[in-house]
């Protein structure tokens, strides 16, 4: 994502810029809604709001710059979408539209707005779904696995089970549709599921059958923790919401099941993603400097502690209760430095440019 090629004249500048954000850059939606719906779960409630005020206004600016740049260069904003390696970065778009709406419903209820975006977030998921794998399946110029493939791709799982999420968490502001979200969330609950399964086992084969450079190991990586728990969040909804469907109770023990399945493979990445990034950051010596692929990270802490507080609540597991208390304030304080790694950033830039 950091590019460090001159604009040319007439042409869009390739370097990372708040002017002409990665298609991923919603991912600080995506960091910041989860983190304001974690501490809301937890009880901090006026840290919740105040998350949840800053996000309305990342998504609102971002929505400006990524119009702006679509309409200022058409071409290789259009170029994006069949690029492997920003391609699926436009999933971000889908899930953060999505996971500000379940803000809208559990935070603070706004039912239009949460509606509004719910409808936006499906849309998006569709069209990006299509646009984009529709777009790499006849792309020409393809590269292989190695330069390809990595964590990010994972983020279409993100956005199809944010789907679910909000979806499931919809029927409180909208009883009168409870079936047709119900059956909407269980099925947007399966597609990435077996999402996972696809994009996931490729990105293992990955790491351990290919070399791995410490460039290689950028923040998405922890993405496919952060699927898993998505995963875990969106079955553990459909568990709790399964009194009111016949088709949930029909299913609940492979929903229960999929979603212990879930948390189980979350938990798994995370010694083997800190081991990485110690070997990153502390052997290798690569510098922690800002990235907008930070929030990549920071999502799956907030998510990590989101999903485990609904597990335990939707299979009574009491004795995990201190797991989303301590990952509360890892993922506070990963969302502290990203942010003041945001505003550094933009206070460096502008200083440069005047």
């Amino acid at each position: 994502m950091n590019e460090s090629t001159p604009a040319l004249a007439g042409r869009e500048p390739t370097h990372a810029s708040a002017l002409h954000p990665h298609p991923a850059y919603f991912a600080l939606v995506m960091a910041t809604g989860i983190v304001s719906i974690a501490s809301n779960l937890m009880g901090l409630r006026s840290v919740a709001l105040c998350l949840q005020l800053m996000n309305g206004a990342f998504y609102v600016a971002l929505w400006a710059f990524m119009i702006r740049r679509a309409l200022r260069f058409p071409r290789a904003f259009a170029a994006d979408v069949g690029d492997h390696s920003r391609g699926v970065g436009f999933f971000t778009w889908a899930a953060a539209s999505c996971v500000l709406s379940t803000q809208c419903v559990l935070v603070y209820r706004v039912a239009w707005l949460a509606v509004g975006l719910w409808a936006l977030g499906v849309f998006l998921f569709v069209l990006v779904t299509y646009a984009v794998f529709a777009a790499l399946t006849v792309n020409r110029s393809k590269p292989d696995l190695e330069r390809g493939l990595n964590g990010g791709w994972l983020v279409a799982v993100v956005a199809a089970q944010a789907v679910s999420v909000s979806s499931c968490q919809l029927v409180a502001v909208a009883p009168s549709y409870q079936a047709a979200l119900l059956f909407l969330a269980v099925s947007a609950w399966s597609c990435g599921g077996l999402l996972y399964v696809w994009i996931g086992g490729l990105v293992f084969y990955r790491y351990t059958f290919f070399a791995m450079d410490p460039a290689d190991l950028q923040p998405p990586y922890w993405i496919n923790m952060g699927a898993a728990a998505i995963t875990t969040l969106a079955g553990a909804c459909l568990s709790l919401a399964a009194p009111q469907s016949e088709l949930l109770t029909s299913l609940l023990p492979s929903l229960r099941g999929g979603s212990v399945a879930a948390w189980a493979i979350a938990t798994w990445w995370i010694p083997l993603l800190v081991v990485l990034g110690w070997w990153r950051h502390v052997l290798r010596r690569v510098p922690v400097r800002y990235d907008p692929l930070y929030w990549s990270a920071v999502f799956p802490l907030g998510m990590y502690t989101a999903c485990s507080v609904k597990l335990i609540e939707a299979l009574d597991l009491g004795f995990l209760r201190p797991l989303p208390q301590v990952f509360l304030y890892i993922a506070l304080s990963a969302w502290g430095l990203t942010f003041a790694g945001l505003c550094h950033s933009l206070f460096a830039r502008a200083a440069v440019e005047r």
